[in-house]
């Protein structure tokens, strides 16, 4: 299974995330199928390659609770039929 989830970047204390497609079973640092994103949360700042974000998740990708508010502030999933994935 795939999920959406938020990868960490950064030095110490600075951290970034890119946002990445990942098998469930591989760990947070782990290899990545693609990155489809980047997020900054000091600077609050958010890049989004939304063709990407879309074909995975036509395809069963899961995003994490973080990637899912990410989203939904970006209004990615207004993209998408509403029945295809749970938004709770």
């Amino acid at each position: 299974m795939v999920k959406l989830r938020l990868k960490r970047c950064g030095r110490k204390q600075r951290a970034t995330y890119r946002i990445v497609a990942i098998d469930v079973r591989c760990r947070r640092e782990g290899r990545d199928l693609r990155k489809v994103g980047f997020y900054d949360p000091i600077k609050n700042q958010t890049y989004l390659n939304v063709p990407a974000i879309l074909y995975f998740l036509e395809r069963g990708a899961q995003p994490t609770e973080t990637v899912r508010d990410i989203l939904k502030k970006s209004e990615v999933f207004k993209e998408l039929c509403p029945n295809q994935i749970k938004l709770n």
